[in-house]
């Protein structure tokens, strides 16, 4: 009888165990078989990868990891390849990255002649009066330059020759300068034969370029190119949806789970509602306000930061565009132009409404982000920051405001990044393409102390967000992390790379696409590193980029890409 209620009692508490002991969670997922690296601090290298649904599960071995495979998790075997965390394109225009694959795509162009020939070429496909738009040529670039040139630019003879019934619109690489043709300085009221009249279109912060006769050469310069694109035709709503879907695309080819949207307006907020609503935001957009729109701004800071619980769309930061950029020598500089003796470039919005807007972000929890490539602005804008740090000191905890490019600094204003806490968003890849002609426009002593400063920046403790800036540059992240380590160009020159001692290691540029954009976004505890309780987005390659040998780098592809711990690309 004793050992009946022994049995019985025995049985019951296990019973009881099994009925509330948790249930064991089960992998929707399970990623092993190659190097997969975390960007976690606690544990840089792991054997395994689990997710459940959008989110990580588990990352460590794989014995372990297999406790949480059942009949119904999907596998996927590296079998040797490298897998990271989804990369994050942390400064780049999305709907520029979509209409480049729409319009002309002028990015490969070596001289004046081959923009010549591909407009020629779209003449034959394109009614008369219907606008041509193009983007990606850059002067600098070119293998020769014509004959005739004004300021080291080319003028638009050539051009409007092949082109007399239709307005051309071609855009710079940079997109700080743009090149039109006489029909479309006629339409907008140019009279490009003489000097008559052109007086009227003087822009502040802008430059139409002008001859020896004082006729414009096509060349518009900063915000001088409103005189054009004033008369563009509005897009429609399904050529914006396209363009979307191509970028989508593009950064899923790319290995892109994550972008931050460089300056955005209503319509283009109104777009990506749409999209993510449609269930076609197959990527996570951190948007900036575009500064330029005022009314925006304020009906923004308003109603307060947008951060979404979907993790798809989240709009917390305003962009400012404060000055130009080399190539067109539109940076704005504390010295004159190497090149171009008496020019500084230009200030493109004033100082005191950088000044407001800082001070606007900092009461209504916006983060402000101001492009900057020249020294000058770079000195001005983080003037404009202390200041409004110093007048509201109880909200700067954690602003996080960025300055975009952070391109040419002086030697002096470098340590007052990490002083401020200002993150700069610099795009590996322009180094890579600017350099060998950079010089040209600074100056040796400019360039070597204080051009792409990544380690010194670094050192003094700012991470760096990278990028590529597209669709000024492409938009794969191989050549910007590539640029980040070997500090070449893509042809692999110099020896040795330019000013070596700024070289980035192959851990920084990593972290610089994934956990450090996560950190420039407010985002570093959802996403940047492979670590449970995250979002699952990963990026695959053929090979390890992180021991590949330096001349072989450029070699590696994206192969998968998953996101929300779905594949969302495979090369086929």
């Amino acid at each position: 009888m004793r050992i009946q209620n022994v049995t019985f009692l025995s049985i019951f508490l296990l019973l009881l165990t099994a009925c509330s002991s948790p249930e064991r969670e089960t992998a929707t997922l399970l990623i092993y078989g190659g190097p997969i690296y975390t960007v976690d601090t606690t544990q840089t290298t792991v054997e395994a990868v689990a997710t459940k649904g959008d989110k990580i599960l588990f990352a460590g071995t794989l014995n372990e990891a297999e406790v949480y495979k059942d009949e119904k998790t999907q596998l996927i075997d590296l079998k040797g390849k490298t897998m990271t965390p989804g990369l994050i394109e942390g400064h780049g225009h999305f709907m520029g990255l979509g209409y480049n694959e729409l319009n002309l795509d002028l990015m490969n162009t070596k001289s004046y002649q081959e923009i010549v020939a591909a407009v020629a070429e779209k003449v034959k496909t394109t009614a008369p009066g219907e606008w041509i738009i193009g983007r990606g040529w850059h002067q600098s670039k070119w293998d020769s330059m014509p004959k005739v040139t004004v300021n080291g630019f080319q003028t638009h003879d050539l051009l409007s020759a092949v082109s007399p019934d239709n307005p051309v619109y071609l855009k710079h690489a940079s997109g700080h300068a743009s090149f039109a043709n006489a029909k479309a300085m006629e339409i907008a009221g140019l009279q490009v034969l003489s000097k008559e009249g052109i007086d009227k279109f003087t822009v502040e912060g802008g430059e139409v370029m002008r001859d020896g006769l004082g006729r414009p050469t096509g060349i518009f310069n900063e915000r001088a190119m409103t005189i054009i694109t004033e008369h563009i035709p509005e897009t429609t709503a399904e050529k914006n949806r396209k363009a979307f879907e191509l970028a989508v695309a593009a950064c899923q080819r790319n290995g892109i789970t994550g972008f931050h949207d460089a300056g955005i307006g209503k319509e283009t907020i109104a777009l990506y509602e749409e999209m993510k609503a449609a269930d076609k935001m197959k990527l996570r957009i951190y948007a900036m306000l575009t500064g330029w729109d005022k009314e925006l701004l304020g009906e923004w800071y308003e109603k307060g930061p947008m951060v979404d619980p979907d993790n798809l769309l989240t709009i917390r930061s305003v962009k400012l565009n404060c000055d130009g950029a080399l190539g067109s020598r539109g940076a704005w500089l504390l010295e004159p132009y190497t090149d171009r003796p008496g020019h500084f470039g230009h200030e493109t919005l004033p100082m005191e409404f950088v000044k407001e807007t800082a001070l606007n972000g900092l009461r209504n929890g916006f983060q402000v982000c101001a492009h900057a490539i020249g020294d000058r602005a770079n000195r001005e804008i983080l003037d404009r920051y202390e200041a409004a740090f110093t007048e509201l000191p109880d909200t700067t905890k954690d602003h996080r405001f960025r300055i975009e490019h952070a391109q040419h600094l002086h030697p002096d204003d470098i340590p007052r990044f990490a002083g401020l806490g200002v993150i700069p968003a610099m795009q590996a890849v322009h180094m890579s393409s600017d350099r060998p002609w950079a010089i040209d426009r600074l100056g040796e002593k400019r360039i070597k102390e204080g051009a792409y400063m990544w380690q010194t920046l670094l050192k003094s403790g700012i991470p760096i967000v990278n990028g590529t800036d597209v669709p000024v540059e492409p938009l794969n992240p191989i050549a910007s992390l590539y640029a980040s380590v070997s500090r070449k160009t893509l042809k692999g020159m110099p020896e040795g790379g330019y000013e070596p001692e700024q070289k980035m290691t192959r851990a920084q540029a990593l972290r610089s696409y994934t956990l450090d954009a996560a950190y420039g976004a407010f985002e570093e505890d959802i996403k940047g590193s492979i670590t449970a309780g995250k979002l699952a987005d990963f990026t695959i390659y053929n090979q390890d980029l992180m021991t590949v040998a330096e001349d072989k780098f450029l070699n590696t592809e994206v192969i998968m890409t998953i996101f929300n711990g779905e594949v969302v690309y495979e090369k086929e």
